[in-house]
């Protein structure tokens, strides 16, 4: 994922609310959200090349959604996948508490990644270039290819959407919306990430579109005081169209 937000437990309906972007490579096969064969099921979508996934959810309320950090110095070749981590923490029983131990013990194997996750009842990120992880309080979160909540502008903006959003959560327009802003941020608020000036652009807006590279799926999770989990995610291909839609309705056990 390059954008995800979570509103936590400060809503009176909805208790948890997650909106998210994946950019990748167009290229790099996919398989769309559905409910994995495996023990416990998991509702995600797939990463076809390394098996993984990037946001995932299972009929007890666990959760867990991955960015990467951008540093292209600090990438290293022969790393296990980051995606796998998700799946991990999403197959486990663990606690948040006992899952951010796993992580300190492993994070250091792999390219740098920040993990939001959830074992139902606490909210945590574990950020592997600072080797910190964290439980986190009631609020809304933003996380890109840094830090939670770096106050880059796209994340800066999408979180004061949300906010605006949480009173027009019935349905998924709104916080769509927000998902498919594609306005770059003016140059002079552009962090400075490693990359040239024209991709820092191009990677400043929530909905990235370009030829070989942008955001491939939107995400939407609505999960209300009863435990209804509402899970809606929309396709793209290379020009920002709709390819295909899922959307699941379930109830929590």
């Amino acid at each position: 994922m390059c954008l995800i937000l979570v509103a936590w437990q400060g809503h009176a309906k909805f208790r948890c609310v997650i909106a998210a972007n994946r950019d990748e490579m167009h290229s790099r096969p996919t398989a769309a959200a559905q409910w994995w064969p495996s023990r416990p099921p998991i509702l995600a979508g797939r990463d076809l090349s390394a098996g993984g996934t990037w946001l995932g959810l299972t009929r007890t309320g666990r959760f867990a959604a991955l960015t990467n950090f951008r540093d292209p110095e600090q990438r290293r070749t022969g790393t296990p996948s980051r995606g796998t981590l998700v799946t991990s923490i999403l197959m486990s029983n663990d606690t948040t508490a006992e899952s951010l131990e796993y992580l300190r013990s492993v994070g250091a194997d792999y390219n740098g990644f920040n993990l939001l996750f959830s074992d139902g009842e606490r909210l945590a990120v574990y950020e592997s270039v600072r080797g910190v992880g964290r439980e986190l309080a009631p609020g809304i979160y933003g996380l890109s290819n840094h830090l939670l909540d770096t106050p880059w502008p796209k994340v800066q903006t999408a979180k004061s959407r949300l906010a605006g959003a949480l009173a027009n959560l019935e349905t998924t327009g709104a916080a769509l919306a927000l998902l498919r802003d594609d306005k770059p941020a003016p140059d002079e608020q552009l962090p400075r990430t490693g990359v040239s000036l024209q991709w820092e652009r191009l990677l400043s807006s929530a909905f990235v579109r370009a030829p070989d590279y942008g955001t491939r799926c939107s995400t939407v999770v609505r999960i209300d005081e009863s435990r209804r989990a509402c899970f809606d995610e929309w396709t793209w291909d290379a020009a920002g169209a709709q390819t295909g839609a899922v959307s699941l309705q379930f109830q929590l056990e």
